[in-house]
């Protein structure tokens, strides 16, 4: 299976790694009392190109310094042939003058390259980084073990050379190519890349292009939700025949070709490769769980054995037999290789065969409010942040009243899941639309605090009907573990639409209002 040869091959890479470490730390012995910046001013010759770049970009003398917001920086460090490839690669700049002398990009090109954090390798994702760039992007990092050779790869684009270099504020990790900075939609990615043209030309058919072409970075759009693309190449659509976007159609939706009207087949089929929020390859392991489209049917990705899977369990595609063993191949699987691609929209994955529309199983389904980009960018500091009523105009999901509303992020000891949580502290009454979820009939779990005398004795309803008892907050929990799993009662589910929780004190007092959970019964 394609993921065993990264499952391998993380652990291969953290051997090589780790047997390299010493070597490294040896080379560049005494490095950790000067800075990133001294580093480069002390090796001009060999990224001479790249300290111009910073220069220009005015963030050379930030890499002196710590960084004030986290533990220190990451500087993914192009060496002077890898910005003279980059340059001859671009038909807009002739020399390094001509690039230094286009001051918005340079300042673009020079951030992105900064990690607003210190990463060593060993803790690298299969993904995306936790913290963005000073220019607010995200990259990516792929592992790649070959037979005799192991390495990481950052946006698909640049092979680290050298590892884990330590200063006193960050790490210097050498990149054989210069990253291009992210300046496309999704939509513009696809129209960029002539590989996937049958998936693009799907969108227009269907009119779809407005879930996948909009930027983030637009003021207008401020605290918009992102979105991850599932796409199938061109040579995925070719294995079964089809050439062309309309053969595509005829295939989905013979006996109708009012492809924009979202009840059509074939709009549905292209509705369902988008996905609500950015996700990345990591985001998926371990996981078992629907993920609300943009059509009338969420996705089912199952990440919890070797290959994360894709409808497992609908259609059997192909049979496997060696010697005396049979496997089934029951699921689509992610083209690891050229996955993990970031747009100014969210996230594109490569998928390895057409992904028609199944109708998924009940699976637990729990919201933590990650659907408020306003509150995700909340999670990148710890601390206690109040919720201004001048901030629900940023809120689609969450509403309140009646009393002031925290979000609190604590550090990796907390109790509380993902170590966040909202606080409200009176009589209040506070909303929560959750996405779409499977009918059926579930039981209702809210998680809480449950240890503080002081805390709300509280009802849940769901669509204005109440659901079981009350939950008393004022006790249930422990000093060791104060966040306790409540029932509150079942629930069915007869349509595939979105539920309107709301909360209320029957005892007014504080709740630490953790996540609500959806467990089939």
């Amino acid at each position: 299976m394609k993921r065993y040869k990264y499952i391998v091959g993380f652990f291969l890479v953290f051997a090589l790694f780790s047997c390299e470490k010493t070597t490294i730390e040896t080379d560049f012995e005494g490095l950790m009392k000067s800075s990133i910046l001294d580093y480069l001013i002390e090796n001009e010759t060999e990224y001479s190109s790249f300290l111009s770049i910073l220069e220009k970009g005015g963030i050379d003398k930030m890499l002196t310094a710590q960084n004030p917001g986290a533990l220190g920086y990451t500087l993914f460090l192009p060496d002077n042939d890898a910005v003279n490839e980059f340059i001859q690669q671009r038909p807009e700049f002739s020399s390094l003058t001509d690039l230094l002398n286009d001051e918005e990009y340079v300042n673009a090109l020079s951030r992105y390259h900064v990690l607003t954090n210190m990463f060593h390798t060993n803790e690298f994702p299969f993904g995306a980084f936790s913290d963005p760039t000073l220019s607010e992007d995200y990259l990516t990092v792929s592992f790649y073990a070959e037979t005799d050779t192991s390495y990481y790869k950052i946006n698909n684009q640049a092979v680290v050379s050298k590892r884990n270099i330590e200063f006193s504020n960050g790490y210097i990790h050498v990149i054989e190519s210069m990253l291009n900075p992210s300046v496309y939609t999704s939509y513009e990615w696809l129209a960029q890349n002539p590989e996937y043209s049958i998936f693009k030309e799907a969108v227009d058919m269907t009119g779809i292009a407005p879930f996948i072409d909009f930027n983030l970075k637009d003021p207008d759009l401020q605290y918009s939700q992102p979105v991850t693309v599932l796409v199938e190449p061109d040579k995925i659509y070719q294995k079964y025949g089809i050439n062309t976007a309309s053969e595509l159609a005829q295939k989905i939706s013979p006996l109708n070709n009012d492809y924009t009207n979202n009840s059509n087949p074939f709009y549905n089929f292209m509705a369902y490769h988008v996905l609500n929020n950015m996700m990345f390859i990591d985001d998926f392991e371990g996981v078992s769980s629907n993920y609300n489209t943009y059509s009338d049917t969420p996705l089912s990705i199952d990440g919890s054995g070797l290959d994360i899977a894709i409808n497992k369990g609908k259609t059997v595609f192909d049979t496997v037999v060696v010697e005396t063993d049979t496997t089934f191949i029951d699921y689509l699987g992610f083209l690891y290789d050229e996955s993990n691609v970031t747009t100014q929209s969210g996230a594109i994955h490569m998928i390895d065969r057409i992904m028609e529309q199944q109708n998924p199983s009940r699976l637990r389904a729990t919201f933590q409010f990650n659907e408020e980009p306003y509150i995700n960018e909340l999670r990148r500091s710890i601390g206690t942040f109040q919720i201004e009523e001048e901030d629900k105009g940023f809120l689609t999901r969450l509403d309140w009243d009646g009393a002031d509303l925290y979000f609190i992020r604590e550090s990796e000891e907390s109790e509380a899941s993902n170590d966040d949580y909202l606080q409200i502290n009176g009589d209040f009454t506070i909303t929560y639309t959750i996405p779409r979820i499977v009918p059926g009939n579930y039981n209702v779990i809210l998680r809480a605090q449950s240890y503080n005398s002081a805390n709300a004795v509280v009802q849940v309803f769901i669509d204005g009907k109440k659901i079981g008892n009350m939950a008393d907050l004022t006790r249930g929990g422990s000093a060791g573990q104060p966040f306790q799993s409540i029932v509150m009662g079942s629930i069915s589910f007869n349509e595939y639409k979105e539920h309107l929780i709301e909360i209320k004190p029957i005892v007014p007092g504080k709740m630490d209002w953790d996540y609500i959970r959806f467990d089939p019964i």
